[in-house]
């Protein structure tokens, strides 16, 4: 018997049509699978038009849309293939990994870097082999499959804007290389049961992501103090953070000294954040309330910190559940 796969629609490029004011989603679900030679000779293939929007505009009232869609569908589906603008896809397959954890179906989530409508599109193969990944009994939770690539729905991020290789998988290995119609797997972990299955329906979006320059002013923590509940601070390099004079200091120990939360990573993509490394981190390192995201992506840690969030205030269950791993988000 072939399996089922329920495809998501919710936009981008994938669906875009060139318009007065350029390209916009336009494509339904069904005419871009109708694009997709011998998709139909591989499974039972289901389509739901979720939504058509640029993932510019995908926020988390979409993923919770997302994430509705799936479970509702859970039980006559053996995976899901979601379509998706590739600008936010890693924030969105983040989301998904946090609030869908272990599920031994796949949820795949595909887009191109050239809509299905032009010659040269990269689409076709993207869709294809999205649905090839989500019907091996090998994979599982939540991925992203782009150009080839098998990447953890945590650890991907867009490191380019026009090329087809647009998605790398940050600090973690490849799940698995797909090769016309034969995937080969990097990486091999324990393949969740039914019974793991763990679903989650609330997120806090209160969360910002501060980003260090040269010369800018830590007062901007008391700006933000009346709007968000978290703060994500991408330090330089390792986990520098400016001490020429006491400001830096004084804002962050203030910030989570009155019960917010600060959790700490670095602007460099690759290999991570340790505050232990210089005395211009050392002194943030230790205190209960500044959490070091380690070689989490930015993308996961700004979903991760809505998801728990949306699940608690109280300080030792956030840090519990910041330093818990979940779909390989950070290397323990």
């Amino acid at each position: 018997m072939m399996k089922k796969i329920l495809m998501i629609a919710t936009g981008g490029t994938i669906a875009s049509k060139e318009g007065a004011g350029g390209l916009t989603p336009a494509m339904t679900g069904e005419e871009l699978a109708s694009f997709v030679p011998g998709i139909e000779d591989k499974c039972e293939l289901d389509i739901l038009q979720l939504m058509n929007i640029d993932s510019t505009n995908m926020r988390p009232r979409q993923w919770m849309e997302i994430r509705d869609a799936v479970m509702e569908h859970y039980g006559s589906y053996d995976g899901f293939v979601i379509l998706h603008g590739t600008d936010t896809m890693a924030y969105t397959a983040a989301a998904l990994s946090y609030l869908i954890q272990n599920t031994p179906k796949p949820i795949v989530i595909t887009g191109s870097q050239k809509p299905m409508g032009n010659p040269y599109t990269d689409a076709k193969l993207n869709v294809y082999q999205s649905i090839l990944y989500a019907l091996d009994d090998g994979s599982c939770n939540v991925s992203i499959v782009f150009n080839g690539k098998a990447v953890a729905g945590t650890r991907g991020r867009k490191q380019r804007t026009r090329s087809f290789d647009a998605f790398e998988s940050m600090n973690f290995p490849l799940l698995a290389a797909i090769h016309d119609d034969r995937i080969v797997r990097k990486y091999v972990g324990p393949l969740p049961s039914e019974e793991d299955l763990v679903t989650y329906t609330r997120l806090n979006d209160r969360v910002f992501v501060l980003k260090l320059t040269p010369e800018v002013k830590a007062d901007l923590f008391g700006l933000l103090d009346g709007g968000y509940d978290a703060i994500i601070l991408e330090t330089f390099g390792i986990g520098g953070i400016p001490e020429y004079d006491d400001s830096f200091e004084k804002a962050i120990f203030g910030w989570v000294d009155s019960g917010k939360t600060l959790a700490v990573t670095t602007q460099v993509p690759e290999e991570g954040c340790d505050l232990d490394v210089y005395q211009v981190g050392r002194k943030y390192s230790e205190h209960p309330g500044i959490l070091q995201a380690g070689d989490m992506t930015t993308e996961a840690i700004v979903a991760k910190m809505m998801w728990i969030l949306g699940q608690t205030d109280d300080r030792d269950e956030i840090r519990r559940l910041f330093f818990k791993e979940i779909n390989h988000d950070r290397t323990v």
